[in-house]
């Protein structure tokens, strides 16, 4: 299965929407799409994994790049994931701990 990506802004952010896999095949091309956004200004990013029905290692590590992008100019990088599966994989390998890993898109992290 693909990689879908979707982006909306509003005035405070801007969220990417992922359906499919994030995997080794279709990292590529979020680790594009966030490169672009944050290229553009768009450095308050929300990264909706919602959609998303598999992730692997190298879908985390395009999201550690995108938070240093961010970071690096002066935004930020919050993550939103509900499946378990998902979930557990940020908690396995201790990334929940650095990055911003919340259950919804609506308001900021608490």
């Amino acid at each position: 299965m693909d990689l879908g990506i979707n982006v909306s802004k509003s005035e405070s952010e801007t969220v990417v929407a992922t359906t499919g896999e994030l995997d080794v095949h279709s990292a590529g091309s979020l680790e594009q799409a966030l490169q672009d956004l944050i290229g553009q200004g768009d450095s308050t990013l929300v990264l909706d994994l919602t959609g998303l029905e598999f992730l692997d290692s190298t879908g985390l590590g395009v999201m550690v790049k995108a938070l240093k992008w961010a970071q690096d100019a002066g935004g930020s990088l919050r993550v939103v994931a509900d499946d378990e599966k998902i979930t557990k994989v940020f908690t396995i390998t201790g990334l929940d701990q650095a990055l911003s890993l919340t259950s919804t898109t609506e308001g900021n992290p608490g």
